[in-house]
């Protein structure tokens, strides 16, 4: 039997979204579809979705389109579809407690505030799947952080930013190759 794996980037739906912060897991999505040839063209259980090959594998990237708020919705739905088991989800998302252009791999934990992962942990009635932390740093001054994480990268971060999505795809399909211990044991540094 085919292994199959769901690779969900979390944001928000929409052109006044694309480039934030908040959507740098849609991001990672589109940069992963690059690599594989995929086109995300299908709208199922609230998602926009692809499926393709890697090898022996199917993987399906999936970006819900119901707002970070309201994402988990979409996960749970997609995996009982699929019939796929946690610990071959990996929900990538921003964090604002990890400086730009860091990622962490974890098998599970808790939402750390933000609500996209709360909304899946809520939805799937566990903490226990592997998710993708992209750090995108905290708000300057005294900016409130709902406003910090739906603001567009600065022009200057767009190199870095490339840099840090390909070294963020290059997690997941090594998770997928060699699993999540080995995985972070590569890509948990800064780099």
């Amino acid at each position: 039997m085919t292994e199959t794996y769901l690779i969900v980037g979390l944001g928000n739906p929409g052109r006044e979204y694309r480039y934030t912060r908040h959507n740098i897991g849609f991001m990672l999505i589109d940069r992963i579809a690059v690599r594989l040839n995929a086109r995300l063209t299908r709208l199922q259980s609230k998602a926009l979705i692809g499926v393709e090959r890697y090898g022996e594998k199917k993987i399906i990237l999936a970006k819900p389109q119901t707002y970070m708020n309201l994402s988990g919705q979409a996960i749970q739905s997609l995996l009982r579809f699929y019939k796929i088991p946690l610990e071959h989800l990996i929900v990538a998302h921003d964090d604002l407690d990890l400086p730009f252009e860091a990622i962490r791999l974890r098998p599970n934990g808790g939402a750390g505030g933000q609500k996209g992962l709360k909304s899946t942990i809520q939805h799937l009635g566990t903490q226990n799947f592997p998710r993708l932390r992209m750090g995108i740093g905290r708000p300057p001054g005294r900016m409130d952080p709902a406003a910090y994480v739906l603001q567009d990268f600065a022009r200057a971060d767009e190199q870095l930013l490339s840099e840090t999505l390909d070294r963020a795809a290059d997690a997941v399909f090594k998770l997928i190759d060699e699993g999540i211990d080995k995985a972070m044991t590569r890509y948990n540094k800064v780099p």
